[in-house]
């Protein structure tokens, strides 16, 4: 992972869709504009889902890869 700042951290590993991108939403709409969320899931879907999720809600996707069969995520709110 990189070195970018993160202001909070949202844990879905275990979790299934649609649930890791309903969490995404609830703890997002918490954050102040300019915050970094870093998401740590475990479902493959959520290749395809966070992707399409920042992009439909004007959220900037920074970073993502896996690391382990961990899938990260480093969201900066929109």
């Amino acid at each position: 992972m990189s070195e970018i700042k993160v202001s909070h951290r949202l844990d879905t590993k275990g979790l299934y869709c649609p649930e890791p991108v309903m969490m995404l939403h609830t703890q997002i709409d918490d954050l102040a504009a300019g915050d970094i969320l870093e998401v740590l899931a475990t479902d493959p879907s959520t290749k395809r889902d966070i992707p399409k999720f920042c992009a439909f809600l004007g959220h900037e996707l920074l970073e993502q890869g896996e690391k382990e069969s961990i899938y990260y995520y480093l969201i900066q709110k929109g």
